[in-house]
């Protein structure tokens, strides 16, 4: 049944990443910054995608520290590693965008830095976890540090709210433009990366449990 539904989900993502791209494609360049202003439709989905991830991580984090059940740490290592991917994209595609608007790759305002701090938390938590052998010790040390980690996600959010920064203002929320006729695109292409990274997570998750179950096994014929 899990098999359906991220094959279902995965196929429904291509589906709509396809026919986005030919339809975003067609688009007329934006009046003031031209042909980069499309990637827009990938920079705020990937990033939204990636810190959805840190928030599911923080959930389950809390749910291990309450219950000791591990299959919430497996969901929170899973989801924190496809989260980080698509951090990694959200950083890539924003320094593809700054380097035609602002004529650099990397500006160190506050929604920038605090991004990277993001990505480079999160990588620790990792990190952490390789570090540690004894299974109980390992889910409890990552759990408190994702719940550490997380302290920064509302700072990248309202980082350009609290200090001035190089990054305009998001064009939901804060005061920035963005064509209406083109939010239907923006909305699917959310909607498409929010269902790769369930499928990711899904498929990274059924590894752990695998892995888990391997460790298991070995341990139990060591003991005999």
């Amino acid at each position: 049944m899990r098999d359906k539904i991220m094959y279902g989900l995965g196929a429904l993502a291509i589906l709509i990443l396809i026919n986005d791209i030919i339809h975003i494609m067609g688009l007329p360049d934006e009046v003031n910054q031209g042909a980069i202003f499309k990637i827009i439709f990938f920079h705020v989905p990937v990033a939204i995608t990636a810190l959805t991830a840190a928030a599911v991580a923080l959930i389950a984090s809390v749910l291990f520290l309450v219950t000791r059940n591990f299959f919430y740490d497996a969901l929170a290592v899973a989801v924190t590693e496809v989260g980080l991917a698509f951090l990694a994209a959200n950083l890539v595609t924003g320094s593809l965008w700054g380097r035609v608007i602002w004529g650099v790759y990397w500006a160190w305002d506050a929604r920038l830095t605090s991004a990277l701090v993001c990505w480079l938390l999160y990588a620790g938590y990792l990190m952490l976890r390789h570090a540690i052998e004894e299974p109980t010790q390992r889910a409890t040390f990552a759990a408190v540090f994702s719940i550490f980690a997380f302290i920064d996600v509302p700072i990248v959010i309202f980082s350009i709210k609290w200090w001035r920064t190089q990054h305009p203002q998001p064009v939901f929320w804060g005061g920035g433009s963005f064509p209406s006729d083109w939010l239907p695109y923006f909305l699917w292409n959310m909607l498409a990366m929010l269902l790769i990274g369930a499928v990711l997570t899904m498929t990274r998750l059924r590894q752990e449990e695998s892995q888990r179950e391997l460790d298991y096994l070995r341990r139990l014929a060591h003991s005999m």
